[in-house]
């Protein structure tokens, strides 16, 4: 049993904390049934349920021959309760012994220097000791992490050892999102995936080994961050990081949450390390704090201005932490908020987590999915943008993986489009961790209540996401949904409780979920007009439009008729009003990317409504570019399939990379069978290719990139060639070193070239006999 347990104040405490849930983790773990059902039912012994689960306790130490704190978590992890949980944990944090610490594996030595109240010890001895315990500590109960499955509270143990070499690590100097705090979703996840194009890793030795004052660490939710900081833990605790540092404390912001009038440092590591830190003053030691999930702190509106009234003591700790080497870790829009009050250090780095790399998405399918399904799940990442772009995320993974490794009806299962993929998730959870029976998803729909339910936690998400409220209270939400203290408990899953000095709060578990879910209400609910007038639902536009998918394969049918008064012909308004409006926004490239990618997600066709939108719009191009993301890119393909298809002529076509995916290979050739305008910056060739059709404009210019490459003969010829037999007007900027100048005058002169423009060394060229003049000179 571990030691802290049998501590009869620990009992009493952990006795608070259960309440109500006592009868469910006493089932969960494996106390005999009649005996459960019996204190439930004695309300003269036990009139209050704190007392219940006392006697809950006592019971499960007495039929268990081996009682664990581990058998508990997991235990209130299958109500599941993920808030109490962390109560607990917390909680026994404060009830460790130094035995339990060292017990196993401590050497002699160690056991030696455990404090003795009866002996007088050095403050080296002191410090020694403290730096001994937390290092066993973190090697005892950080070596492995109960990794939550997305939205579901079914823990599986990860060991960190051997998981986190999977991790990619960038430089974030370029990585953050604007600075705005709205900029918490899908503008995030827009960010991320552009990152995730061009990027290199950096080394896990190159960061940790080289001491740093300060380390910001960034990365959208679900990525890895908390993993990254538990194998640092390790590390340390084995000598292999941070030598010169004495002491460090890892904190979680969702905990100091509950702490808002701890007032000093002191203080604060009094509460979460109080066996360890003895009271002595830290302000004598090199010490190293680790603040983990800035973003989920509830006052870091007051920590970014320090200007503002604060009535929370704890905000001034955790900018008193500044002073101390730190490590602060939270989601990318956070972190790079708190730079802006983040004390200067010369030697200060700011790093982002991207998720697994191509190994550990193999890693993770070989380890989590039955053999049946491996091959499934592979193809699927292999042949769905959506699917791999989203697959190096641990949350997006294991969401699929688990979806594909329940599933019988394969051909039920798309990841084809981002709304589709949320559906999957979305629905999958509610039939499994909500309704929990095999119902197929069509017949849980049918059943009104269940409908009841999705609006529900639709209307909550919507709500919030509106107003831009990620921590919200129960009040905020009795505004417009006046049952929810009844039923308060059947939203926890897609909502977490967070318990604080003053009083109870609510977030969503997962923050995609709450667009996903606000996007849901907003079709069902909203005309076409609220909708676009409505700047927070810019960012949802995507799925609204996603939600038009009329794919009866697709599961997001089950989630567009929740609402009975809407008209039949609303759906379809909705999706031409979204698209014509963005159709009249051209001003950035933004909107002009936003209506392909609703387009997309909308899986529409090219029927007399679009047509009418599109031929009202002059200016329709693509541009290939290192900057784009391979979703990006097949929205494009979807688009100009439909668009070239239908006789139109795309009006610019521009490249600025010569290495193409095979996505961006599909594009450039079916943007080539009808367009104005190409214009390249890189010279592009690939096998069993060459443009066919006319243009009316080619502008080659390989005199910007001078200091990438110098162009041959064979390779002009390959390359640019082809495309000057097919215009009409050339341009050309040439790199002042290109010694083959005499060729161009006898490619153009046999071509159909009737109008010219060529930059070379400074002069102009308009015409034949000036470049033959110039050549034979």
């Amino acid at each position: 049993m571990d030691g802290f347990l049998q501590n009869p104040q620990f009992q009493i405490k952990l006795s608070e904390l259960l309440d109500q849930d006592w009868f469910k983790i006493g089932i969960s773990l494996k106390v005999e049934e009649h005996s459960v059902k019996s204190i439930k039912s004695d309300f003269v012994n036990f009139p209050k349920q704190e007392d219940k689960a006392y006697e809950m306790i006592k019971k499960w130490f007495n039929f268990d021959k081996n009682p664990t704190f581990e058998k508990l978590k997991h235990a209130i992890l299958d109500i599941p309760k993920h808030d109490l949980l962390m109560e607990v944990e917390d909680l026994a944090s404060r009830f460790f012994t130094m035995p339990s610490y060292l017990s196993e594996g401590a050497s002699n030595t160690e056991i030696s220097s455990l404090p003795n109240k009866d002996s007088t010890v050095s403050s080296n001895k002191d410090l020694s000791r403290s730096s001994a315990i937390l290092k066993k500590y973190y090697q005892k109960y950080y070596w492995k992490i109960n990794e939550l499955q997305p939205l579901m509270k079914a823990p599986v143990d990860v060991d960190l050892n051997q998981k986190f070499v999977d991790l990619c690590i960038v430089d974030a100097v370029n990585a953050q999102v604007e600075r705005s705090k709205d900029a918490v979703l899908s503008v995030e996840r827009k960010k991320f995936l552009e990152k995730q194009m061009n990027y290199t890793p950096i080394k896990f030795s190159e960061i940790f080994t080289k001491e740093k004052s300060v380390l910001l660490i960034s990365g959208i939710a679900g990525i890895g961050k908390t993993w990254l900081l538990r194998k640092c833990l390790l590390d340390w605790s084995n000598g292999l990081i941070w030598k010169n540092i004495e002491l460090i404390f890892y904190l979680e912001c969702r905990r100091l949450n509950q702490y808002s009038n701890i007032s000093n440092i002191n203080e604060l590591l009094n509460v979460f390390y109080k066996d360890i830190v003895n009271d002595f003053n830290i302000n004598s030691h090199t010490a190293l704090f680790i603040i983990d999930g800035l973003d989920e702190f509830k006052y870091f509106n007051e920590l970014l201005n320090p200007s503002l009234t604060c009535n929370y003591p704890i905000v001034n700790v955790l900018a008193e932490i500044q002073k101390y080497h730190h490590v602060i870790a939270g989601r990318v829009y956070a972190i790079d908020q708190y730079q802006s009050i983040s004390t200067e250090y010369s030697d200060k780095l700011t790093i982002q987590v991207m998720g697994f790399n191509e190994n550990g998405i193999n890693n993770y399918v070989e380890n989590h999915v039955m053999e049946e399904k491996k091959k499934i799940i592979k193809a699927i990442l292999k042949e769905s943008s959506i699917a791999k772009a989203m697959a190096s995320v641990p949350f997006y993974l294991s969401s699929m993986c688990k979806i594909i490794s329940d599933s019988k009806y394969m051909d039920l299962i798309s990841f084809l489009t981002m709304t589709d993929l949320y559906a999957n998730i979305f629905l999958h959870f509610i039939r499994k961790h909500i309704i929990k029976n095999n119902k197929l998803v069509h017949e849980i729909i049918e059943d009104s209540s269940n409908k009841r339910y999705i609006l529900n936690i639709c209307k909550i998400a919507y709500e919030m996401f509106v107003n831009n409220k990620i921590v919200f209270s129960k009040k905020e939400v009795h505004a417009f949904i006046g049952d929810f203290d009844k039923n308060e408990d059947k939203y926890f899953g897609f909502i977490e409780k967070i318990e604080t000095d003053l009083g109870s709060y609510y977030k969503f578990a997962h923050l995609t979920i709450m667009e996903f879910c606000a996007s849901v209400y907003a079709y069902n609910y909203l005309s076409s007009d609220e909708i676009m007038v409505n700047e927070r639902l810019k960012s949802c536009l995507s799925m609204i439009c996603g939600l038009a998918n009329k794919n009866q394969n697709s599961l997001i049918k089950f989630l567009v008729n929740l609402n009975p008064s809407t008209k039949s012909n609303e759906e379809s308004l909705i999706l031409y009003s979204v698209l014509d409006r963005l159709r009249k926004s051209y001003e950035s490239k933004d909107y002009h990317d936003l209506f392909i990618e609703c387009f997309y997600e909308s899986q529409s066709s090219f029927n007399d409504e679009i047509k009418s939108m599109v031929d009202k719009r002059e200016l329709w191009w693509i541009s290939i570019n290192d900057g784009k993301t391979s979703y990006l890119t097949s929205c494009e393909n979807y688009f100009i399939n439909h668009y070239v298809k239908s006789g139109r002529k795309l009006s610019m076509l521009q490249v600025y990379k010569n290495i193409l995916s095979d996505e961006e290979e599909k594009l450039l050739i079916q943007c080539s069978t009808n367009v104005r305008n190409v214009i390249f910056y890189h010279p592009i060739n690939f096998d069993g290719w060459k443009p066919k059709d006319k243009i009316e404009m080619l502008l080659i210019s390989i005199s910007l990139f001078s200091h990438n490459y110098l162009i041959t003969k064979k390779d002009f010829e390959e390359n640019f060639l082809p495309w000057i037999n097919l215009c009409e007007k050339l341009e050309l900027r040439l790199h002042e070193d290109i010694d083959f100048n005499n060729e161009f005058y006898e490619w153009i002169r046999c071509s159909n070239v009737k109008k010219f423009y060529i930059w070379y060394r400074g002069k102009d060229f308009y015409t034949l006999d000036e470049l033959k003049n110039f050549t034979t000179q």
